[in-house]
């Protein structure tokens, strides 16, 4: 069976990645998904 491939990740996925990278990394994708507006999960 093949496995589906999804475009975009789920919000629990992009903060399961975001937990894992040190604070000061952390702070790079959340501030440009405020300042674009996007949910943190379609920049990631």
């Amino acid at each position: 069976m093949q496995a589906k491939l999804q475009e975009q990740l789920s919000p629990a996925d992009a903060e399961v990645i975001l937990g894992r990278l040190p604070e000061r990394i952390q702070a790079a994708p959340i501030a440009r998904a405020a300042e674009i507006e996007y949910p943190i999960a379609a920049v990631i």
